[in-house]
């Protein structure tokens, strides 16, 4: 099977922190899926945030030990993407490393990208990207849900109408875009008795009680409004006569917002017997499944694109009750592992006003999402019914979420996803290497050399004719006080270290001057030239050399 190299980056991966989203939880799965199932010899993990190896190793052995030996890729080193051929990153952002691959030629290897939210301002600058940066047919952006893939498809569309209309057509082939849903490690959703009773004690419920619960973010704009959940509930919970306790295991963005979010949620469901769990620790993310008889997740929002609680609790063996909104539709089969609630939105070109607010960021993300939002309605009497359903019918419930269980084990498990991940890297490597690699400009218009981009603010430009002397009584001692001074030592980036400036301080103060191109033949590496022909500016700019243009050139002021 193939491989790639995977974009290590801690903020694709890392739930420990205080602002736990979708996507680091996602990140996490796919890379413990990763460790877990993947049909290869080894792994190779970029360390592309610089951070110590030993950092990134506690973080990886915390999410899954690996079992096979792993290739550690420096942050600058993309010539060791190579080994694996295919990178993949744990965003859609292709078009940026499509252009700092270009450096090393775009045949080099394949990208593969994955959506998460694609409705900040930041994604829909990202994708049409995919159009116009070196991209190529060996490349691809995994959708996770079909509709999300139209989503995309969408913006592509009117992007290459533009494009097309005022530049011609493009000329290489386009990414492809792929469906393949995220996955879950069902294992550690596995319920289990004593979990249920710890729970049940702790949020004070009884055994006997029907548990209704939501796992989520606690934010009405920008994640979810809790109203329509509430609402539901509660005219379930009157039209039954039974007792619904309902248990919100999540976060809000602040202390006050999430005791405001309860107080509101609460006022909404009055019989309902409202719960509250802070979702974040481990502990509580794998085993508070354990506490519920059904899940409920009323998305309304765009800025959803799959959804991972419904396959999670489908994983834990319990029903879902979930609105028929985008990647919902392709996890919970209505009426086999639970139901979805008809969804009610504006029709297409009804929303320019909130796309040009939001263009002018007159309207923040989480008003945008939220006020789009607030145009899409539920069915009530199908939610209550379908609740109601479940809190009369235990055997019915039990059938549901046994058939919700094994479907998420066969179909949505990182063991059956991990491969389709592997067939597609396969196919966009051999698309590379079946490919004639194409002779083209290597730079990036987008990130211009600074001295083209500025070339006409200096008087003139060195070159190898320039001749090059020491300044008059310069020595090293006081050449090196100089170069160490903070006010000339700052930013190293690529220049002569001391041991080089001394070599060439050497050098020049055994003749009265030479030419660049002399000093550079006689002192220096060949592989350190270019670098080192450049930083006789640094030595010059701090007074230890002194660099005149070659006799008879002009000196270019006026």
């Amino acid at each position: 099977m193939s491989n790639a190299a995977i974009y290590l980056h801690p903020n694709g991966f890392d739930t420990t922190g205080k602002a736990l989203l979708g996507r680091h939880s996602a990140g996490e799965s796919f890379l413990r899926g990763f460790l877990r199932h993947a049909d290869v010899d080894r792994f190779h993990l970029w360390n592309v945030a610089y951070r110590p190896q030993a950092e990134l190793e506690a973080l990886v052995e915390r999410i899954h030990r690996p079992e096979k030996p792993i290739n550690w890729i420096a942050a600058h080193d993309r010539q060791g993407l190579r080994a694996a051929g295919v990178l993949n990153i744990p965003g859609p952002d292709l078009g940026v490393e499509a252009w700092h691959r270009r450096a090393f030629g775009a045949h080099s290897y394949s990208l593969c990208g994955i959506t998460h939210t694609t409705a900040t301002a930041n994604v829909m600058r990202i994708l049409p990207d995919l159009l116009i940066a070196p991209t190529e047919d060996y490349d691809a952006l995994i959708c996770t849900s079909a509709a999300v893939r139209d989503s995309v498809e969408t913006q592509l569309a009117q992007v290459r109408e533009y494009l097309a209309a005022e530049r011609g057509p493009r000329k290489r082939g386009e990414p492809q875009r792929v469906t393949i849903p995220l996955g879950v490690n069902a294992e550690d959703f596995q319920t289990s008795p004593a979990h249920r009773k710890a729970w049940r004690e702790r949020l004070d419920i009884p055994d006997d009680a029907v548990v209704a619960l939501y796992v989520g973010r606690f934010n009405v704009r920008g994640k979810m409004n809790p109203a329509l959940m509430a609402l539901a509930l509660e005219k379930a919970a009157q039209a039954t006569g039974r007792p619904i306790y309902w248990v919100n295991s999540g976060w809000g963005e602040t202390p006050e917002a999430e005791d405001h979010y309860h107080e509101q949620t609460r006022a909404l469901c009055p019989t309902v017997h409202y719960r509250s769990v802070d979702g974040r620790p481990p502990d509580v993310r794998f085993s508070i499944w354990s506490v519920a008889d059904f899940f409920i997740s009323f998305s309304d929002n765009i800025q959803e694109t799959f959804g991972l609680t419904p396959i999670e609790a489908m994983a834990a063996g319990l029903p879902c009750v979930v609105t028929d909104w985008n990647g919902y539709k392709d996890t919970v089969r209505h009426g086999q592992d639970g139901f979805r609630i008809a969804t009610t939105a504006p029709p297409a070109g009804d929303g320019g006003d909130l796309a040009y607010w939001y263009s002018n960021n007159w309207l923040s993300y989480d008003n945008y999402v939220g006020a789009t939002a607030q145009f899409t309605a539920m069915d009530y009497e199908e939610a209550a019914a379908a609740i109601g359903i479940l809190v009369q019918n235990a055997d019915y419930r039990r059938r549901l979420g046994e058939q919700a269980r094994i479907r998420a084990r066969e179909v949505f498990d990182w063991a059956a996803i991990i491969p389709q991940y592997q067939e597609l890297w396969a196919e966009l490597d051999a698309r590379r290497a079946a490919a004639a690699p194409q002779a083209e400009m290597r730079e990036n218009p987008f990130r211009p050399d600074p001295f083209t981009l500025f070339k006409s603010y200096p008087t003139a430009h060195l070159s190898h004719e320039y001749e090059v002397a020491l300044a008059p009584g310069m020595d090293w001692p006081t050449a090196r006080a100089l170069l160490e001074s903070p006010l000339a030592a700052y930013s190293r980036f690529n220049r002569p270290n001391l041991q080089e400036a001394e070599i060439i301080v050497g050098w020049l103060a055994g003749r009265p001057k030479a030419t660049v191109a002399e000093l550079l033949r006689s002192v220096v590496h060949p592989g350190r030239r270019s670098l080192i022909g450049r930083g006789l500016l640094w030595l010059a700019r701090y007074g230890v050399l002194v660099l005149k243009p070659p006799a008879g050139q002009a000196a270019g002021r006026i």
